[in-house]
């Protein structure tokens, strides 16, 4: 990827696209969860009242995930509010490039976790958060910690993190309600007595199909959010530092790092600056379904600024 086609698209316009992607990933969220319902209620024989339940719930969830998503991130990668006597250089480092990027000072938390990461989240500049590990506060230099939040603040202006939170939400709910349908088709479908069973004879598709396409809908949705934005993001925090070798060395011992982070799930892991899981190097299919590309790739095009 040459450097120039990171600035394709203006800032702007990457503003404006995070906030309709926003709009079509609920949208999408909608339609499958809502159909989910409507196909488990034409087994029970109450299509309509599922489909309604179905779709007030997507809804209200939708509305939840807007407005909590960082505090159900927070939540659930065990997140603890940081100060400035603890995380002197976190905290520093944060509130000095807020400043020389035009945002306001995001709330500042720490994962207790040997792994090197970090994320931000929220749903706009006067929201965000920006969340590190002891890991990454305790291996890496000034600089480096310079590099990584430079690059999370980029997703705060960019409003990526928007997107992000809400996936992390929405993807989540949807593997909760696919587990939901799945018990439900085993209890009340399978488990029932042999009328039912006869007048549902594709139950054991439909079961197959629900197991076959759930993490499928749920990786889509997760790579919804492309990864085009890691390598804007990249760019963008080193032309706040004007110090690419900071990312790029971060992005080694991040990468590098042998330690898995405990609190990161297949629902968050889009969120974080380096993929939290330890993934086998040099698979295709692995970085073909990669939330995050290729750390090397990433520090190669950071090298060459």
């Amino acid at each position: 990827m040459d450097f120039t086609d990171l600035f394709f698209m203006t800032i702007y316009d990457q503003i404006a696209s995070n906030k309709i992607r926003t709009f079509v990933i609920i949208g999408l969220f909608i339609v499958i969860v809502s159909g989910f319902f409507f196909l488990i209620g034409k087994f029970f024989d109450s299509p309509v009242t599922y489909f309604a339940f179905g779709f007030i719930f997507t809804l209200l969830s939708s509305i939840g995930s807007y407005f909590y998503s960082d505090r159900i991130v927070l939540f659930t990668t065990g997140a603890k509010p940081a100060n400035k006597r603890d995380y002197f250089d976190l905290y520093t480092v944060t509130e000095n490039l807020a400043m020389a990027t035009g945002i306001p000072m995001p709330k500042l938390y720490v994962i207790d976790d040997p792994a090197p990461n970090a994320f931000a989240t929220g749903r706009n500049p006067k929201h965000a958060v920006v969340a590190a590990t002891t890991g990454l506060v305790e291996k890496l230099d000034r600089t480096e910690l310079e590099g990584v939040i430079a690059h999370e603040l980029s997703h705060v202006k960019n409003y990526d993190i928007l997107v992000s939170s809400m996936v992390a939400v929405l993807v989540g709910t949807v593997a909760l309600v696919s587990d939901w349908i799945m018990r439900s088709l085993w209890w009340g479908g399978f488990r029932k007595d042999d009328d039912r069973n006869s007048r549902n004879p594709f139950m054991m598709i439909f079961l197959i199909v629900v197991l076959v396409i759930t993490p499928i809908i749920a990786t889509l949705i997760q790579l919804a959010v492309s990864r085009l934005r890691e390598f804007l993001a990249d760019a963008s925090g080193v032309l706040l530092t004007r110090y690419p070798e900071g990312l790029a060395r971060a992005l080694e011992k991040i990468s590098g790092d042998r330690n898995v982070l405990q609190t990161a799930t297949n629902s968050t892991a889009h969120l974080f600056i380096a993929n939290p899981f330890r993934k086998a190097k040099g698979s295709w299919l692995m970085n073909l379904f990669s939330t995050h590309p290729p750390a090397e790739e990433r520090i190669r095009i950071l090298r060459s600024m």
